[in-house]
């Protein structure tokens, strides 16, 4: 299987902002305290596999972590669950970096 889509920051964030995809944050709790993107939802990483239930079907979603490497394992894994998910690319630093610099970096 081929691995999920890459998002560039500025376009999830568009997606997200738009209300066209759920925007899910994969990071640990200690980290949303660093930086963070209102209106997320946040399951981390470890938790992804009980509480998919939570994620819906019906929008794409555009998973995010620090930097792009956990993400990407969770968007991989959620592909042939069903779900329409894609990878930012870079993760939080690049939204920082490229969507709004309040967000913070760590």
């Amino acid at each position: 299987m081929s691995p999920a889509p890459l998002v560039d920051a500025p376009e999830a964030a568009r997606r997200f902002r738009e209300g066209h995809a759920i925007l899910l944050d994969v990071r640990e709790p200690f980290e949303l305290e660093a930086a963070r993107v209102e209106g997320a939802l946040h399951i981390p990483m470890r938790e992804i596999v009980a509480r998919v239930g939570e994620l819906p079907k019906d929008k794409p979603i555009l998973v995010m972590c620090h930097s792009g490497m956990r993400s990407q394992r969770v968007a991989d894994w959620l592909q042939p669950q069903g779900y329409d998910a894609s990878n930012i690319a870079g993760g939080i630093d690049a939204w920082a970096d490229q969507v709004d610099p309040s967000v913070g970096k760590y």
